[in-house]
């Protein structure tokens, strides 16, 4: 029995080279549009889709495939009733479709796209052939992804078929890519509604996996890294690496705090990671002054951690960063000297991300898995900028004091909590992370500041519930703290910065972070 081949392809990577192959094994090959073209002037014998229906393309190419004669030789089942039905109506099986679709998400992405392109770009028969051929997969075998195509040729040449278990593996991968396909069109129109729908009724998560890793937070633990449709230039994900080992789960965890906190700042600045905490914040004229400032603010807890810049790391910086043991550095990129400095340390893992919008928070969700459900909030983007703080103390803050507090407050945002900073003009002194109570993180920082927290600036994520964190910066020196305010007791806690001649400001913004 002749075998056939409906081919009809937007991304014609290797197709001319498939089809070729198809026709050495025996196929009769059958296209539309583009793909027809592509293959007729290879040289390759095929027909075109109007040849077997007898209708033609209308409507602007919107109806072209949708017609008995290709949806029954697709979905025919080899059963003695359909065969019946397929001579008694001329409809020949097909037995393998190649189809991939319309575009979609390049047409949207692409600067000035109007309504009217965006729709136009919705792929109507593809997603039809694909399903029909992916329901029917018990005989007939759908590919999707021209990196398929070489192994479905291998099997051919060595046994004449597709094995049942690559035709349901191949299904599985078109069902996820047509619902992918829908995701995007869904997501793309929900965003034209006015007044936009904050969250829609049904959560759609679709990512593509990049690759396992070697394992999750513990070794007991699978894990594999995916990345999501819609990152755009700028995130983590789209980065790339350069060189060193494999990353790690808890790698990716680190390096996003890494890279959240370094893209508040305009100004030059690096950060230390250690256990999604930062270690070390600061900034500098160039990117090894912020960096040798965000070691000296805790060395030893530097060690083994992960350092972000939101500059270029240059020669001087690669010079500093070759003496320590780290585990990833991120940047927006790494010169050439950089490169080769650092290429000595071949398990040290560099990352590049790119420009993107530095100084600004990509916006988007935030999701999170709970046992049985999710729960997905909006990115915590910014912060309430230094003209709209309150000074609730006697003591008013001088220009200066503003701008550490203001650096002070974008670094606390980024920290577990309950969390407490505690910084100069330009680098911090102590960091107090995921304690059970404010006072205990309180303490710790101001432990870790030392002598150093005698002039310095407190932030704290969230507001203090009573006056014993006040007065612990008092002891230690404290000049100036900023927090959210809005507690029952603020006026207690205001009391206590007045009696003890600190400055205290309120942002009335939150920024816990479990």
């Amino acid at each position: 029995m002749k075998r056939r081949a409906l081919i009809s392809v937007s991304d014609k990577k290797g197709i001319v080279i498939f089809a070729r192959e198809l026709v050495g094994l025996g196929f009769e090959l059958i296209s539309t549009g583009g793909t027809y073209k592509a293959l007729d002037e290879a040289n390759i014998p095929v027909k075109y889709v109007s040849e077997v229906t007898g209708f033609p393309e209308v409507l602007d190419g919107r109806v072209k495939t949708l017609h008995p004669l290709i949806h029954g030789g697709i979905l025919a089942r080899d059963s003695v009733k359909h065969m019946e039905q397929m001579e008694q109506n001329g409809i020949f099986y097909i037995d393998l479709v190649v189809v991939n679709l319309y575009p979609f998400r390049e047409t949207i992405a692409k600067p000035g796209v109007t309504f009217e392109e965006a729709i136009e770009n919705i792929d109507v028969g593809g997603p039809t052939m694909v399903r029909a051929a992916a329901k029917n997969h018990g005989r007939v075998t759908v590919l999707v992804n021209p990196e398929s195509y070489e192994e479905v040729l291998s099997v051919l040449r060595e046994t004449g078929n597709v094995p049942a278990g690559m035709r349901k593996r191949l299904a599985a991968e078109a069902f996820a890519h047509t619902a992918e396909y829908d995701r995007l069109i869904a997501g793309y129109l929900e965003r034209q509604i006015e007044p936009p729908d904050t969250f829609p009724e049904t959560l759609r998560i679709t990512a593509q996996k990049v690759q396992e890793l070697r394992y999750g937070e513990n070794p007991q633990q699978k894990a594999a890294f995916y990345i999501s449709s819609e990152a755009g230039v700028g995130t983590l994900a789209n980065g790339k690496q350069l060189q060193g080992k494999e990353l790690s789960y808890n790698n990716w965890i680190d390096m996003n705090t890494a890279w959240k906190l370094v893209r508040e700042f305009e100004l030059c600045a690096a950060t230390i990671i250690k256990h999604t905490n930062p270690c070390g914040v600061a900034m500098g004229k160039t990117p090894l002054e912020a960096y040798e400032n965000a070691f000296a603010a805790d060395p030893v807890s530097a060690f083994g951690g992960i350092i972000a810049f939101n500059r270029v790391v240059d020669t001087a910086c690669a010079e500093a960063l070759k003496e320590r043991f780290y585990e990833v550095i991120i940047a927006p990129d790494f010169s050439l000297e950089a490169r080769e400095i650092l290429s000595a340390k071949t398990n040290l893992r560099l990352f590049v991300v790119g420009r993107g919008d530095v100084g600004k928070v990509m916006p988007g969700w935030v999701s999170r898995s709970i046992e049985g459900g999710y729960l997905v909030q909006e990115v915590d983007q910014g912060t309430t900028s230094v003209s709209e703080w309150d000074v609730v103390s006697e003591q008013k803050p001088t220009e200066e004091d503003l701008v550490a507090l203001d650096f002070a407050w974008r670094i606390v945002k980024h920290v577990k909590s309950n969390a407490i900073v505690v910084t100069d003009h330009k680098q911090t002194l102590g960091v107090g992370a995921g304690q059970m109570n404010r006072v205990g993180s309180v303490k710790i920082a101001l432990e870790q500041a030392g002598d150093k927290a005698k002039g310095a600036y407190l932030a704290s994520d969230a507001f203090f519930p009573f006056p014993d964190s006040i007065e612990e910066a008092a002891k230690a020196g404290i000049r100036a703290i900023v927090q959210p305010g809005g507690s029952r007791n603020d006026p207690s806690v205001i009391e206590a910065a007045n009696r003890l001649n600190i400055i205290m400001v309120f942002t009335h913004r939150r920024h816990f972070q479990h």
